[in-house]
């Protein structure tokens, strides 16, 4: 499914995510010197895949105890899921990320979800679960195309499921006070209800205060400020710096100022991503990949990003080294922008079979 192409997060989020900001912003690969497609078999001289076999579902290898989990649970067994849940913990990055890969099952088909809360009603767990499976189908009926292009029969719906989830939220939040995976999952609701700033405000003071660099909560919150939501250039710059300046080393949100400028920028000149902030930016960005958890579970979605502007910056070494590092999954940005499946992983190759014949051509 096609849900929420941002998260994922969800994480992916991600992704999953909505693709309505494809404005220009990938003319740049085009000013790489050389052939725009680069050369496929540099790459493949490298151990690098071809499209066809790149995943375009995740951002990079799912979790421990998912890669297991999932199956286990499209298969009907909640216990599986109820115990991937108690074993997490109070680890929230991963909580929510977990919360979110079981919800998208349950937006598909939920009589393994049921059987849970038949059999545990009061299981924080469970509504979690439940929450977050609720926002998603309320994105899907929505769609994810622009608003000229969306039906007031789609519109009802999103609306009508998105205030059900509220109840929902709330009904989680409850029963696991110290959670901020139900604040989390609220700002796609206040995206698509549109929530005031100040509501926004409120909302973001209950996540931080339980998970102040919490990963997820983070990028999305960034979404709600961007100029094609509730904010503007300026907002989302502004939270992005504050964010990436006060956290520590590892959290990976040096991220959110080249989020913040990927969304915003529609300009077809290569130059704004050359220039000083951004090479700092870039180089921060490393930092943070290099200081982080190997196993954090959106490590892949800071690669993804660091590699495309180390390539569109022409330092070919060290983008090619992110390249390997997230070949052969491609649901991030930027790529997931570009559309959903083979054209996705065909403009993930484009850009890095190009910066593997740049580096290949330095090196001869």
């Amino acid at each position: 499914m096609t849900v929420l192409l941002w998260i994922l997060a969800v994480l992916a989020v991600p992704t999953l995510l909505f693709g309505l900001w494809i404005a220009g912003v990938f003319l740049k690969e085009f000013f790489r010197p050389g052939p725009s497609d680069g050369d496929p078999e540099a790459a493949e001289a490298l151990g690098l895949l071809p499209a066809e076999r790149q995943n375009t579902k995740y951002a990079g290898p799912l979790p421990a105890g998912l890669d297991a989990t999932l199956p286990a649970v499209r298969g009907g067994d909640w216990k599986a899921a109820a115990k991937l849940m108690q074993d997490l913990g109070r680890d929230w990055e991963r909580r929510s990320s977990a919360a979110y890969q079981l919800a998208e099952i349950a937006a598909e088909e939920d009589d393994w979800l049921l059987a849970w809360e038949a059999d545990r009603p009061d299981d924080p767990d469970a509504a979690v679960v439940r929450a977050r499976s609720t926002v998603i189908l309320a994105w899907e009926l929505r769609g994810g195309k622009r608003a000229k292009y969306t039906t007031s029969e789609q519109f009802g719906g999103f609306h009508r499921m998105l205030e059900r989830s509220r109840e929902e939220i709330g009904r989680a939040a409850a029963l696991n006070p110290d959670d901020p995976t139900p604040y989390i999952t609220e700002i796609w609701v206040a995206l698509g209800l549109g929530y005031p700033n100040s509501e926004m405000d409120r909302l973001w003071a209950e996540i931080t205060a339980r998970a102040p660099h919490h990963y997820e909560a983070h990028f999305s919150a960034l979404q709600y400020w961007c100029a094609k939501w509730r904010g503007s250039e300026k907002l989302a710059t502004d939270f992005a710096e504050r964010a990436a300046t006060a956290a520590p080393l590892g959290s990976l949100l040096t991220v959110l100022p080249l989020v913040a400028h990927f969304e915003h920028d529609q300009s077809d000149d290569g130059d704004v991503d050359r220039t000083p902030k951004m090479i700092g930016r870039v180089d921060a960005g490393l930092a943070d990949a290099a200081a982080a958890d190997p196993t954090h579970p959106r490590l892949p979605e800071l690669r993804h990003l660091l590699a495309y502007y180390l390539a569109l910056q022409d330092r070919d070494a060290a983008a090619l080294e992110q390249f390997k590092l997230v070949d052969g999954y491609v649901n991030a940005l930027p790529w997931r922008y570009q559309g959903d499946g083979p054209v996705m992983a065909a403009h993930y190759c484009r850009i890095r079979n190009a910066t593997a014949q740049a580096v290949s051509a330095a090196t001869d």
